[in-house]
């Protein structure tokens, strides 16, 4: 089948739509199976297009499948990336409301907050490291738009990769000061300890992961900016949460982070 833009616009605005409206759809590959995963991309784009032009100001990027096992698991071979926008970020002092998710996971991360445009298709881990100023302790919220959380690789691209809210820590460290494929991190719910893992579960060193988010956007003629936060994965696998909740994610060597839903 043909992808005309128009076409592309129509899938956007209906998985805007039912973020906007907190309700489950049925994944888009149900209805076109073939979706390509650059014409997901470009449903992204158009989504976050639409965002911009309600008020939303992009702000950085975050990482998703950055884990091998998880990889495995879908059946792919690479990482995929989605957009974080003003709106999605929520402060360790401010509850968040429940009825504003739909089925929401957190997921423990490290924040890289970027000093110098980086752009191209051969970037490395070492050009990311030189680039981050600092780096910080991150909570992000999940919450994919489809029905029970299952959805194709296509399908969680073109929905900005469940992206919905973050939180970071408010102590940034120089990048410098400590080995980020070494460091732990411990995730609790309501006190009691629900994860655990380290920074060699992305893709062996989180830097990695934003070296390949880089390359990936070079394809496009897109690349990271100066001042933007970038969520470089998941350390741990997700945990579900309820109103009422809270979650706590500590990082040795960074401190802490904590997000609770009321």
């Amino acid at each position: 089948m043909e992808w005309t833009q128009a076409l592309k616009q129509e899938v956007a605005d209906f998985l805007l739509g039912a973020e906007l409206e907190k309700r489950e759809v049925e994944k888009i590959t149900s209805r076109y199976p073939d979706l390509p995963i650059e014409v997901a991309y470009d449903i992204q784009q158009l989504l976050i297009a639409r965002k911009e032009q309600s008020g939303e100001r992009v702000i950085g990027l975050k990482l998703g499948l950055t884990s091998r096992a998880k990889q495995q698991m879908m059946g792919v071979h690479e990482a995929i990336y989605g957009y974080l926008t003003d709106d999605m970020l929520a402060l360790e002092w401010e509850p968040t409301p429940y009825d504003r998710y739909i089925h929401p996971k957190a997921e423990p991360e490290i924040a890289f907050m970027i000093g110098e445009d980086l752009k191209g298709t051969n970037v490395t881990a070492a050009d990311v490291m030189r680039v981050t100023s600092h780096v910080a302790p991150a909570i992000e919220i999940i919450d994919s738009r489809y029905e029970n959380f299952r959805f194709t690789l296509p399908d969680v691209v073109a929905d900005n990769c469940s992206s919905t809210k973050f939180v970071v820590g408010n102590t940034w460290v120089a990048v410098d000061a400590m080995d980020l494929a070494l460091t732990g991190v411990v995730m609790s719910k309501n006190g009691v300890v629900a994860t655990t893992g380290s920074g060699a579960a992305v893709l062996g060193h989180p830097a990695e992961a934003v070296a390949w988010a880089v390359n990936k956007l070079g394809e496009r003629g897109l690349g990271l900016k100066k001042g933007q936060i970038i969520l470089s994965g998941a350390l741990t696998e997700a945990i579900p949460f309820v109103a009422g909740d809270n979650v706590h994610v500590q990082i040795s060597g960074m401190g802490s982070v904590t997000f609770v839903c009321r």
